[in-house]
């Protein structure tokens, strides 16, 4: 069956948004995407019919503990994990990352060194440069090329050895779009006995997840970056996970998957997560390429009809910004590299101030960011962090070339009246 974005957009009832005598336009979607109407029916469902703490023996509770079950097993289809209890949640990626980074530094020594690159979003620098001062540890930096806005990974072998403890690296970029070759990154980090985390956040929505093939050791992603709550996930390899020291309270379990939650599982978000999952599968079913019966399978053939979708899309946009005259485009711009990028396109105007863009552009029914979008290092080796930073348009597969072209031609008409 042949992609139906309308289709696709009747699903998500938060697209019913008017502007004036327009839908409105979210083009804000690296900040957060709209929810699936599966992940809210599932969450209602927690909340009116399995409302009650875990380890009851009454009815509730036990179906509680179900849809806390479920919702690990759809995680570990999501990302591919070996198990269900190498999952657990927490209240963001940035959350998780500042727990699991304290749990980490027990392990590590003075003078021991970690890697952080200029191209990250700082829940996956900060955590890290608070670590390495309390703990005394060495940071080195992985710079990107300005010009290809991609590492140079002969870069990274030479900031390695036998010292490197972690490194922390983005899967894909929330400013330049970049999906960064995390596979070999992990190996080239596995040689010197280095632990590879990354942040998953801006790929998870555009890209299929694969912890397996990755090889890293342990990856993270919020779910409200992938049509869920405002709720995070994080996987870790089991090995790891098991000896590692947890930050809780001492009635909770030492055992995995319980080992890492700090308090009372929050159900009803986790149910919104499992059911963000399941309509990646529904899409799956419905516009993917041979899904297969397994949910796992389905994930796949409905992230791959979405690429597609976001291909063009990008395609588009990117050709449309090119055609105007003192628009630069910070992130890949060449067709033949599309596959190395998401759709999250950043931009500046000569002349423009970026805040006054997205203002305009707010009057219009158009949603989007300007500034750093949290990007500190990447604004700021461009030479742009206290100079407004960039107008960032996040597209998703819900978003069509009309919105596209709408977005253009209001792009035009502002910047010929600041002539």
């Amino acid at each position: 069956m042949n992609y139906d974005v309308d289709a696709v957009r009747a699903q998500f009832p938060g697209l019913t948004r008017r502007e004036g005598d327009r839908a409105a336009v979210f083009f804000d979607n690296p900040a957060g995407t709209q929810v699936a109407r599966m992940a809210i029916d599932r969450m209602v469902e927690s909340m009116v019919h399995r409302n009650a703490n875990l380890g009851g023996l009454f009815t509730t509770s036990v179906l509680a503990v179900e849809d806390v079950a479920e919702a690990h097993r759809a995680a570990a289809d999501f990302v591919n994990a070996r198990d269900p209890d190498e999952i657990f949640f927490g209240q963001n990626m940035t959350t998780l990352t500042f727990a699991l980074s304290r749990a980490l530094g027990r392990t590590f020594r003075p003078g021991d060194e970690i890697v952080v690159t200029r191209m990250d979003h700082d829940a996956n620098v900060s955590p890290w440069l608070m670590l390495a001062e309390d703990r005394g540890l060495v940071v080195r930096w992985l710079d990107f090329d300005l010009d290809t806005y991609e590492f140079d990974l002969a870069r990274l072998r030479s900031l390695l050895s036998e010292r490197t403890r972690l490194v922390a690296v983005g899967h894909a970029s929330n400013l330049t779009g970049t999906v960064n070759d995390i596979a070999a990154i992990s190996r080239m980090a596995h040689e010197v006995g280095a632990l590879v985390y990354v942040d998953a956040v801006q790929y998870a929505p555009h890209g299929v997840i694969d912890v397996q093939a990755l090889g890293c050791d342990f990856l993270v992603c919020s779910a409200y970056k992938f049509f869920g709550p405002h709720y995070g996930l994080a996987w870790g390899r089991r090995e790891l996970l098991e000896g590692l020291t947890a930050y809780k309270v001492r009635p909770a379990k030492d055992t995995l998957p319980s080992k890492f939650v700090t308090g009372t599982t929050n159900r009803e978000e986790l149910a919104g997560i499992r059911g963000a999952i399941e309509y990646y599968a529904w899409v799956g079913q419905q516009f993917g390429k041979v899904p297969g019966a397994c949910r796992r399978n389905q994930i796949i053939a409905g992230i791959g009809a979405m690429a597609d979708h976001d291909l063009a899309l990008t395609t588009r946009l990117i050709a449309g910004l090119q055609a105007l005259d003192g628009i630069r485009i910070y992130g890949i711009t060449d067709p033949a590299a599309f596959g190395r990028r998401v759709p999250t396109v950043s931009f500046r105007a000569a002349g423009v101030a970026t805040e006054a863009i997205a203002r305009h552009m707010a009057g219009k029914g158009i949603y989007l960011w300007h500034g750093h979008n949290y990007a500190i290092e990447p604004c700021r080796a461009m030479g742009i962090l206290e100079d407004g930073g960039v107008v960032r348009v996040g597209l998703a597969h819900y978003n069509t070339p009309e919105e596209v072209d709408w977005f253009l031609s209001v792009l035009v008409g502002f910047l010929k009246s600041n002539a």
